[in-house]
């Protein structure tokens, strides 16, 4: 089945082009032109990824991203979906600085070229499929790969697709410092030499969530001047417990810990 994809763009121009494309490379294109339709969407149609334009009149790409992440009184759709802002040909930094804070999986900056585009998006949708089904347990922190599951000393945590996707990587070796050059290039895909400050905001809010979810002490180091790493508050030094079950055996693993 043909993913979903939310594409937010005002200017009729833009929509249809990238619709167009997007179309022909096996996409079901869901278009809007504002935050109201976009909404909709989001909540009627459950798209599986979701892009939006920096154009947006009535609000900014970062802050409905802002918006899809916080949930809406009465309304229900996936706060977890990934979405990639597409920055506007004038943008800065300070833009992508921003649409990473709201919560953003990927900002791709304007002019924006289709072919890295296409290469994002597919990117973005790996890290929200894993192939395999798969516990990894560290510490307090117990994750179902598959099924894209936290849970901290039983109590399950929001995460973006993409800091799940760190979480993980952080998660498999625990008493690993991974370099942010490493973590760019294995969970986001990025090249050698980006100097981005993706990592730390992803990073941050990682920590800020599984603290919501009862973590006892920051889980997420920042080892300065060299990467991040996850502290085990009370546990030995040892390898994280990584298992490939049956989905059945893997809700009953969690279910037991509870």
């Amino acid at each position: 089945m043909s993913p979903a994809l939310l594409l937010a763009e005002p200017e009729a121009p833009a929509r249809a082009h990238l619709e167009h494309h997007l179309a022909e490379d096996g996409f079901a294109v869901l278009g809007a032109e504002d935050e109201t339709r976009a909404l909709w969407l989001a909540e009627r149609a459950r798209p599986d990824v979701v892009l939006l334009s920096s154009r947006l009149e009535s609000v900014s790409g970062a802050e409905l991203c802002r918006r899809l992440r916080a949930g809406a009184p009465g309304r229900e759709w996936d706060r977890d979906i990934p979405v990639i802002v597409l920055g506007h040909p004038a943008g800065d930094a300070t833009d992508r600085v921003r649409a990473f804070a709201s919560g953003a999986d990927d900002y791709v900056p304007g002019p924006v070229l289709y072919e890295e585009l296409l290469a994002r998006i597919r990117a973005v949708l790996r890290r929200a499929a894993p192939t395999r089904h798969e516990l990894v347990e560290a510490g307090p922190v117990r994750i179902d790969v598959a099924a894209r599951h936290v849970e901290v000393d039983g109590c399950p945590a929001q995460l973006s697709a993409t800091e799940f996707a760190l979480l993980v990587a952080l998660a498999r070796d625990p008493y690993r410092v991974f370099s942010k050059r490493e973590l760019l290039r294995g969970v986001w895909g990025y090249p050698a030499g980006i100097e981005t400050r993706t990592v730390d905001s992803h990073a941050s809010r990682v920590r800020r969530k599984l603290a919501a979810a009862g973590a006892r002490e920051p889980l997420v180091v920042n080892e300065w001047g060299i990467g991040y790493r996850l502290r085990l508050p009370g546990w030995g030094r040892g390898p994280a417990s990584v298992l490939e079950v049956e989905p059945a055996r893997a809700a009953a693993a969690l279910a037991a810990t509870r």
